[in-house]
């Protein structure tokens, strides 16, 4: 397995000597997941943060009358976990799913507190990713207070644009907060007015 995708996003943020790089890898675990298998359940306790290298992941929970609501997809080079079971360590309510075949790298929760003992700046690097996590989640909240559905769309195709036409529609109307019908309509409407 080649592990450039990841060195290459964490040198978008901290700088690895060789040996660094070499002893991060060692804490790595490849996994291959296929589609429709779960890394993570609701109720389980997150124990990994995980990066995809190939394939796409969600991040949904199911309301009590059964309705899937997306937080998240994790298309190649992104991160993706329950930060709240993984930070806390109690059971957490994301369902972590591949929507197709995905390798991914996993980093144990374990590991990660031996790295940032072995190589400090890994403390800097993964605030930074919790961070942005942080803002892009109080975004999409203001965004979903505020936006209307076609707006929140256009928000979701500049977030994922490698996405748009690869996830069911159905995925993509649950992510902005609409049904299934209304999203057909409004990209009814939004193609005919191009």
């Amino acid at each position: 397995m080649s592990f450039n995708l990841i060195l290459q996003n964490i040198a978008k943020h901290i700088n690895l000597t060789k040996h660094e790089q070499e002893v991060f890898i060692g804490y790595l675990q490849a996994k291959t997941i296929k589609r429709k298998q779960f890394l993570l359940t609701d109720g389980d306790i997150s124990k990994h943060s995980i990066f995809v290298t190939a394939g796409c992941l969600r991040g949904y929970t199911v309301d009590k009358s059964g309705i899937e609501h997306v937080l998240s997809f994790a298309p190649p080079d992104w991160w993706i976990a329950d930060m709240y079971s993984l930070i806390s360590q109690k059971p957490g309510i994301l369902n972590i799913e591949a929507l197709e075949d995905t390798e991914v790298l996993l980093l144990s929760k374990v590991n990660q507190e031996k790295l940032y003992l072995e190589i400090p700046k890994f403390e800097h690097f993964f605030r930074i990713l919790i961070e942005n996590s942080l803002v892009s989640s109080q975004q999409r909240l203001i965004d979903g207070l505020s936006l209307t559905a076609e707006e929140r769309y256009n928000n979701f195709c500049k977030r994922y644009p490698t996405l748009i036409d690869h996830l069911p529609q159905k995925q993509i109307a649950s992510y902005i907060g609409v049904t299934p019908e209304f999203f057909s309509r409004m990209r009814g409407e939004m193609i005919k007015r191009r």
